[in-house]
């Protein structure tokens, strides 16, 4: 099975995109993209009721909900979000603990994995250069489809420092 596990749609500020259109898009490249899942993880929010099962099962594709959210370290996903996690931190909050996120959502048996590490600013990368690695992670972004020249390239070498496994995600704000 193969799940792109990082897409926005457009209930993120900086997407367009509709998870409709997603599907379609994806329904109608089988043959060259055969993604059979997408993992929408928006911007900064969670919202527990949203239901995507109607679209799936028109689709025949599996669409699992995430989050994307902004620590001291950059930017990091996270999978198997609760209605705890939702109150023990603020999603919307641009400055969230890394090391306090990394810690508490594996102790609430979700996933933090930070991505697109490889970028300025608001990847992991340029902050293990100045500061301690963060204890606990397990697995990285190595493949962004957003990411720029020698930005992928540059993860490499922190999955091979530090042991972390590596996944890939598209990190698509369009359709396109």
């Amino acid at each position: 099975m193969i799940i792109d596990l990082h897409a926005h749609t457009d209930a993120s500020d900086d997407s367009r995109a509709s998870i409709e259109g997603y599907l379609k898009w994806l329904q109608k490249k089988r043959d060259l993209v055969p993604v059979d899942g997408i993992v929408l993880t928006e911007h900064r929010q969670w919202d527990p009721f949203l239901d995507y099962r109607p679209l799936e099962d028109r689709y025949g594709i599996l669409i699992l909900r995430g989050a994307e959210v902004e620590t001291d370290y950059g930017h990091v996903l996270l999978y198997g979000v609760t209605g705890e996690m939702t109150e023990r931190f603020d999603f919307a909050d641009v400055h969230l603990d890394a090391q306090r996120v990394v810690r508490e959502v594996e102790e609430m048996g979700g996933i933090a994995a930070p991505c697109h590490p490889g970028r300025p600013t608001i990847g992991l990368c340029e902050h293990y250069d100045n500061r301690p690695p963060l204890q606990g992670v397990r697995a990285v972004e190595a493949l962004n489809g957003g990411s720029r020249r020698g930005e992928n390239e540059r993860v490499a070498g922190l999955m091979e420092r530090h042991g972390y496994r590596g996944f890939g995600g598209s990190d698509a704000h369009l359709v396109s």
